[in-house]
């Protein structure tokens, strides 16, 4: 027996295939490109005109910009002798105040950029460099780093950074001579030594007097390489 439905229309369910895109024929997708592509060529011209507002912006910010770093630079002359044809960077190669760490390791990055000769006096291999540096800037609380170039004390790490940023650190250092090739043979690169009287342990021991302190070393026990010493005499 035939059920009763089997003769009936049954009506169909068609799926909706709608989309966001739709195109009745292939004429409409030269039509729907122009529209892109005159859409995409306006957010272009904006970003354009935003960048070349910027740069007049900063060509016009900059005279006042540079004016005000160089005469917080140019301060209270203080000086280094025998330092007019190199770069002197006192800083510290201790990690124990993180910021400081970091401003001297860009300092010194920034600095090795341009390859002229550079002194660097860590004050954490000796301690002699900080009553050096204090004898010099008149100050007992000081900040690490401190770069003088040319002889010419230039600041600390926000100045150098400043004057890299708008490109007068670069004139100031183009001056200098550049830094010969190579490391040296005897320290390789690293300015200090042991102490050959007291084999770095910074003591001496004698039969009259027992263990002394050794002087002619430092607290650590090294001497400054001879051969760098008398290279940036």
């Amino acid at each position: 027996m035939w059920w009763p439905w089997g003769n009936k229309k049954m009506p169909l369910r068609i799926h909706d295939t709608s989309s966001p895109f739709s195109c009745s024929s292939f004429k409409n997708i030269q039509h729907l490109c122009t529209q892109d592509s005159s859409a995409s060529s306006k957010r272009n011209a904006n970003v354009f005109h935003r960048v070349r507002i910027v740069n007049c912006l900063l060509r016009s910010w900059g005279p006042a910009r540079t004016g005000k770093i160089m005469d917080s630079v140019s301060g209270p002359s203080i000086s280094i002798p025998g330092a007019e044809k190199r770069v002197v960077v006192y800083f510290t190669s201790l990690r124990v105040v993180r910021s400081t760490f970091e401003d001297c390791k860009t300092v010194r990055s920034i600095l090795h950029g341009f390859r002229v000769s550079i002194d660097e006096r860590d004050l954490s291999m000796d301690s002699r460099f900080l009553n050096e540096l204090r004898g010099i800037l008149g100050q007992s609380n000081l900040t690490l780093p401190r770069v003088f170039i040319g002889g010419r004390y230039m600041g600390g790490a926000e100045e150098i950074k400043q004057l890299h940023e708008i490109g007068e650190l670069k004139k100031i250092v183009e001056r200098l001579p550049a830094a010969e090739p190579g490391t040296c043979v005897f320290c390789g690169g690293y300015r200090f030594l042991l102490c050959n009287e007291c084999n770095g342990s910074h003591k001496l021991y004698t039969q009259k007097s027992g263990f002394k302190t050794c002087t002619a070393c430092n607290e650590n026990g090294l001497i400054r390489c001879p051969s760098c010493s008398c290279a940036h005499l």
